[in-house]
Parts: structure tokens; C-alpha cells; sequence
């Protein structure tokens, strides 16, 4: 005859069961929920190429240029290169405009509302956020 399972036997196996299915699910690596960040401060943008190869940066309210970037400009054309690559593979054109925001500590976010994508701009070090942190206080200075 096979002994009965008493109340307490079955909670601690059944909170085993719990826990060992979290660990399962952490290490298949889905995604766990994030709190957002609060935003202190965020502007709608449109990024166009001007005449000379330079990326201008507008407000996209009333299409106003904020700031211009001449040269090369890496990391700011890479950033844009990817959100156009995503709008482009579900055929979205370049007119909806990009959140930029800027959080505590720094933190900067680019965000294309038209697709969802959202670049953390802190993770790519200090040197890269302050070609984005360069908008905010060209905004701030009109």
C-alpha cells in the first residue's frame, strides 16, 4: 500500500515545481517585464539627409531644424540605419516621426512609434549618447 501524501508534503513539492519551472523559464531566456524608466523630457523628431549629405534633425511639429550633423557621423547614421531597416521590412515610409527621450542619470531612449523599436542610446557608452544629449540642448537653447 502506498503511504498518503500529507498537506504539508504537497506544498513544499508543489512550490518546488513553481520554482524550478521559474528557473526554466529565466534560463530560456524570455523576456521578463521591465519598468520603463519616467521620462523627463522628450521631443517628437524627424531625421532627413540635407542636400550636402548632412543629417538634419527636425522638429517634427513644425518641421524647424534643430540641430545638423556634417561628416561621417557613425553611430548616429548607424542608429537611424537600423529603425529605417525595420520600417522598410514592414513597408512603413520615413514620415512618422521618432521619440527622443531623455530619463534620469543621463539615460537617453530613440523611439520609433511606428514600428515600437526602442534603442536604450546609454547602452553604446557616453561618447555615442552625446550625439543624442547634442538634440536635447539644441532644443532647449530655442
Amino acid at each position: 500500500m502506498k503511504p498518503k501524501m500529507n498537506m504539508p508534503q504537497f506544498a513544499v513539492l508543489s512550490l518546488g515545481f513553481l520554482l524550478l519551472g521559474l528557473f526554466a523559464i529565466r534560463q530560456a531566456g524570455l523576456p521578463m517585464a521591465q519598468q520603463e524608466p519616467p521620462v523627463e523630457w522628450h521631443m517628437a523628431l524627424r531625421f532627413v539627409d540635407g542636400p550636402a549629405g548632412e543629417v538634419m534633425v527636425l522638429d517634427a511639429s513644425n518641421n524647424n531644424e534643430i540641430a545638423r550633423f556634417e561628416g561621417e557621423q557613425g553611430f548616429l547614421r548607424g542608429t537611424l540605419r537600423a529603425m529605417a531597416r525595420e520600417r522598410k521590412r514592414r513597408d512603413i515610409d520615413s514620415g512618422p516621426s521618432f521619440e527622443l527621450m531623455a530619463h534620469p542619470q543621463g539615460r537617453m531612449t530613440l523611439q520609433d512609434n511606428a514600428t515600437g523599436q526602442r534603442i536604450d542610446l546609454a547602452s553604446f557608452g557616453p561618447s555615442n549618447v552625446a550625439v543624442f544629449q547634442h538634440i536635447k540642448a539644441a532644443t532647449e537653447k530655442n
